[in-house]
């Protein structure tokens, strides 16, 4: 049997064919449901299929980058469906959007996306198979009911598999989703269970899923040089010397276009083997052109953030009451100025695309967050039809956003079409860490006041950020209902921006990941002004108000206080005063991708050298009513977890002459095991659908390190990385 999706986010009717043996079912647009038989629904999104011996086969329709997902959404449909799990096998679909409808990895998604759609792909095709067996028995079809892939009759115990129903199926009338009944929660077998990831064993073991183990027949090996400065031009280099090593095929100079995450110009080796198109790179010896970027470094966008900040702001995101008024009218008044770098996502995975061009067609081999957008993308490049593209989807080796764009698919594509040949591009390390699409860095100049009942009356933020003047970089602005916003009634926030060659781009939690770090750091430097506890300060911030806000920007404080409450009890936070000198708890909370998360941290610094242990991490979560699966929940929680703290200890990127310095985990260092702390994990469950899980769980997690820090030593974090000398005494 064979279940499909297509078109639009919700689908009105179904229709049902019978191929080898098979049901076909297929969401669709059609004026009415209908059963059919014949070939024309082979080139359907094939999204289930169940065997005469009952193993059903559920395609995995989103990238997998070790979310999890390939796993969670086949649960999803496995639960309704009513079919034992370890029935089940999963298969990664290709990039085929007209049938499977958005498949992308990012903003998790999805969950929330999917969640009742694919419920209902279970369902209705449970009810076909129910009405399958009850015209076959001669009952109604409420007289049935379905356990563990079989149709039973319930007066009579007769029962019959999936499997000996499939070809009962396709004279069925296939109901409308719409109608169908969903499972109860309180009966389900596969939701809300922990299962292991589908390809654990396949990783472990290594057997090949991931871009970088493609292998096609005739494949050859490329590699691309780009110019350290961002999109300048191939002045001259040494093509000659590069064609003359052993194994090097073809040599070329890519002219590329001005789009930073698109074709960029550059020199393309191809070779028989990916070492000896890289010794051919080593003999290129490039010159590149001059380019208006090469003087920007992060020294001088250091020293512009001060200037702006010492002028007028450029623009405003918003303004409630009369900040000025309340600063002068408070108890205590502070400022504060905060930064944070510029960020590489640094996957394990170095970027990579296999690519064939033959006869008109390409076909790609990729790993990306965002497979559609990297069809379109070489089509518009090469001028090839988007139909004459395809792209199949392999497991990602890590993302965290960076896959959301796809420069090197369309560097492999034009390679391969240049070439005349299957080519595999792979980026080495330093090329990955050179030509990211940063993270932003940032600058925010706070200041605050509270009144003598330790209320926040005042609050102001200047938020430098890059840009052209009103129009911000990618991923580099701040809403403007951020909280403490709506919370404060006196509240402003300014925008003031500075020109970059530094290409950005969505990091994991784009935007609070940097956001949460200074909003709840001022709101714990707040709190120690009013001599207040910092986690009764936040709750008494949030107020009783149960929602403010509506629609979209709605802020369910609520739901805040009840997370806030339970990492309190988790933490042990009301012993705090109990720890070893040297050792703090932090507290700090922030809402994003439609999660509340709140978190605490125990921290200790050794004071004659200033080095931090993070020896735990407690978390509380309130992504709604539903975990799908727990297992990839809780790991998703304490990976995010554990990289906001690499961002905090370790991880800077620096632009010096238009270029990044760092080149490797030498000088870009990443969380170590070894350093790594547990992580304790509890969710908060809420009357609200499911959302998702792979981002929200990291930018509370920095501040609230910083915060324990400050109630270990009295000294404060403004900026990241931390500086472990700042803490020495």
């Amino acid at each position: 049997m064979t279940l499909q999706l297509t078109g639009a986010s919700r689908r009105d009717l179904l229709k049902a064919s019978v191929i080898g043996g098979g049901l076909v079912l297929s969401f669709s647009i059609a004026a009415k449901a209908e059963a059919a038989a014949g070939s024309g629904a082979q080139a359907l999104n094939a999204f289930v299929r169940v065997a005469p011996d009952g193993i059903v086969t559920i395609m995995g329709k989103n990238p997998e980058i070790g979310q999890g997902i390939k796993t969670s959404l086949p649960m999803i449909i496995a639960e309704e469906l009513d079919v034992p799990w370890e029935n089940v096998r999963i298969e990664q679909a290709d990039c085929e959007p007209k049938l499977y409808g958005s498949q992308f990895a990012g903003g998790s998604m999805a969950t929330p996306m999917n969640w009742d759609d694919l419920r209902k792909v279970g369902a209705v095709a449970r009810a076909m198979l129910v009405s399958a067996a009850a015209t076959a028995w001669n009952c109604p079809s409420g007289d049935c009911k379905t356990d563990a892939g079989h149709v039973i009759h319930a007066s009579t115990g007769r029962k019959a598999s999936y499997g000996s129903l499939v070809g009962l199926c396709a004279g069925v009338a296939a109901p409308d989703p719409k109608t169908v009944v969903l499972k109860n929660p309180k009966d389900y077998k596969i939701i809300g269970k922990a299962k292991p990831q589908y390809d654990t064993g396949k990783i472990v073991t290594g057997q090949p899923l991931f871009g970088i183990d493609v292998r096609v027949p005739g494949m050859l090996f490329a590699t691309f040089e780009k110019s350290p400065v961002f999109g300048a031009k191939v002045a001259s280099a040494d093509l000659d010397a590069a064609r003359a090593v052993k194994g090097v095929r073809k040599v070329f100079v890519v002219e590329g276009g001005s789009r930073l995450d698109g074709l960029q110009p550059g020199v393309a080796v191809v070779g028989d083997t990916w070492w000896a198109a890289r010794k051919g790179r080593n003999q290129l010896k490039t010159k590149w052109a001059d380019h208006p970027t090469s003087k920007q470094s992060s020294a001088g966008y250091d020293k512009r953030a001060a200037e702006l900040n010492a002028g007028s702001p450029m623009q405003s995101l918003r303004k409630d009451g009369d900040v000025e008024g309340a600063l002068k009218g408070a108890a205590k008044t502070l400022e504060a100025a905060y930064s944070y770098p510029f960020l590489s996502h640094a996957p394990l995975e170095p970027q990579n695309t296999t690519a064939h061009f033959k006869d008109g067609k390409m076909e790609i081999w990729a790993p990306s967050q965002n497979p559609e957008p990297g069809r379109q993308l070489v089509a518009s490049t090469l001028g090839i039809k988007p139909e004459d593209i395809t792209v199949h989807m392999t497991r990602c080796g890590g993302g965290f956003g960076r896959r959301l764009s796809n420069d090197y698919m369309v560097e492999a594509a034009w390679i391969a079409r240049e070439t005349g040949a299957p080519v595999k591009l792979l980026w080495t390390r330093e090329d990955d860490m050179h030509h990211d699409l940063y993270r932003p860095a940032g600058y925010h100049f706070f200041k605050g006041g509270v009144d003598a009942k330790g209320n926040v009356v005042a609050w102001q933020d200047h938020f430098v950020t890059f840009g052209d003047g009103a129009k911000v970089a990618s991923s580099a602005g701040m809403g403007a209902t951020e909280f403490p916003g709506r919370f404060v009634p006196n509240f402003k926030i300014d925008q003031s921006t500075i020109p970059t060659g530094v290409p950005t781009g969505p990091m994991r939690a784009p935007g609070s990941n940097a956001i949460a770090f200074v909003n709840q750091s001022f709101i714990d430097e707040l709190a120690h002004a009013a001599g207040a506890d910092p986690l009764a300060f936040r709750k008494q911030l949030l107020g009783d108000k149960p929602m403010v806000g509506e629609g979209p920007s709605a802020y369910n404080a609520g739901r805040m206080q009840g997370v806030l409450a339970a990492v309190e009890k988790m933490s042990g936070w009301a012993a705090r005063g109990k720890l070893p000198a040297g050792t703090g708890l932090g507290v700090a909370f922030h809402y994003s991708h439609a999660g509340y998360f709140a978190e605490v941290v125990q921290a200790s610094v050794a004071p004659a050298t200033g080095k931090i242990k993070v020896e735990k991490v407690w978390v509380a979560a309130d992504v709604g009513r539903q975990i799908v699966n727990p297992a990839g929940a809780i790991n998703q929680v304490q990976g995010a977890a554990l990289e906001g703290i690499s961002h905090a200890l370790y991880q800077k990127i620096t632009i010096v002459d238009g270029a990044v310095k760092e080149s490797n985990f030498t000088n870009y260092p990443l969380l170590r095991m070894a350093d790594a702390p547990p992580v304790e994990v509890k969710f908060v469950t809420s009357d609200y659908p499911p959302t998702g899980l792979g981002e929200p769980a990291l930018p509370p997690v920095i501040p609230a390190l910083c915060n324990a820090i400050f109630a270990a030593t009295g000294k404060r974090i403004r900026s990241l990385p931390i500086d472990t000398k700042q803490l020495k005494t």
